[in-house]
């Protein structure tokens, strides 16, 4: 989940997560980032958990078209 988080912030970055993730950290580093993350993680896993049981796009995500 960490690692999803991080690619979460790479890829999505005008998502309201990342959007979170960025207002909490700034430009922190170290500790403070790390433990950021992991709430993020736990976020995001909730709003994947929405998507896939309720169809509920998390705000801001860009989707793909196939």
């Amino acid at each position: 989940m960490i690692e999803l988080a991080w690619l979460w912030v790479r890829h999505q970055p005008e998502s309201a997560l990342s959007r979170w993730f960025r207002e909490r950290v700034g430009i922190e580093r170290g500790r403070i980032r790390r433990i950021a993350i992991v709430a993020l993680a736990r976020k995001l896993l909730i709003a994947l958990w929405r998507y896939v049981t309720l169809g509920e796009v998390p705000e801001g995500a860009v989707l793909k078209s196939s």
